[in-house]
């Protein structure tokens, strides 16, 4: 007996390498005059749009946006909540992976997103959210 597929499979190697292309153009786009780091995302959602985002610095640092929330927000307000997943890359050699408030941003609109993250120069990584938050806080909790 087959064990059960999983419930979001993940990407193709191709539809990596497209979502990676759309995170890497959108990191030339981040406002990073602080640490000079520079992430894009690219979140696909369930019905195969893309919507991209950057990180955004401000000189108070505790209002500063990250890449993988500005993702989500344009694609939140343009009417899309069901997410799939999301490829992060950024400028310095080796994968950033998503902070804990993104994952925890994330983890409401799709507990097993998975994700793929990739720097300059370093591997790829691939995950799922549930390994980068386990035993997430969700809206279950709230019921």
């Amino acid at each position: 007996m087959n064990p059960p597929a999983p419930k979001n499979p993940g990407p193709s190697l191709e539809s990596i390498q497209d979502l990676l292309r759309v995170a890497f153009a959108a990191a030339e786009l981040a406002h990073s005059p602080y640490s000079k780091v520079k992430v894009g995302a690219a979140l696909v959602t369930s019905d195969g749009q893309v919507f991209s985002g950057c990180n955004v610095e401000n000189a108070s640092y505790g209002l500063t946006i990250c890449a993988e929330r500005v993702a989500a927000v344009k694609a939140i307000s343009s009417g899309a909540t069901r997410f799939e997943g999301i490829a992060i890359a950024s400028n310095q050699d080796a994968p950033m992976m998503p902070c804990g408030a993104c994952r925890q941003f994330l983890v409401e609109f799709c507990a097993d997103l998975w994700v793929v993250v990739q720097g300059r120069e370093g591997p790829r990584v691939q995950s799922s959210l549930g390994e980068l938050l386990p035993k997430a806080f969700g809206p279950r909790d709230l019921s």
